[in-house]
């Protein structure tokens, strides 16, 4: 092959025009993440992007928009169960997954406050 792959550079998630502060509110100020600058160029069509560990996450803005309901990216986390305390304690409604506790892996799903699905795990 005259190619190869070398993994994910970010993901995008969609969301309602003005979307902008209910994102930097959950992402940034609940999750922590960093918010990162758009380049100018994008700027106009609105969203925001953070920073997720090494991977960037994008939040773009979609006329028409439906959640993703199914489809989601997944998220490794470290100490799982801070985190899902703290978005307990924030009013965040958490669902507890244990169909890959045979493997090692504890998970937990969440909604972004678009009602897009979130996955949150963590490997024993």
């Amino acid at each position: 092959m005259t190619y190869s792959f070398l993994g994910i550079d970010h993901i995008q998630l969609a969301a309602p025009e003005g979307c902008e502060a209910r994102a930097r509110d959950f992402f940034h100020d609940l999750l922590g993440w960093p918010e990162i600058p758009k380049p100018d160029n994008l700027l106009a069509r609105g969203g925001v992007w953070f920073q997720c560990g090494t991977h960037q996450v994008h939040i773009g803005v979609q006329k028409n928009f439906v959640p993703a309901a199914k489809a989601h990216p997944a998220f490794h986390v470290r100490n799982l169960e801070g985190l899902r305390i703290h978005l307990i304690e924030h009013g965040i409604p958490v669902i507890d997954d244990e169909a890959r506790a045979d493997e090692g892996v504890r998970r937990l799903y969440v909604n972004d406050p678009f009602g897009n699905r979130l996955e949150l795990l963590e490997w024993n």
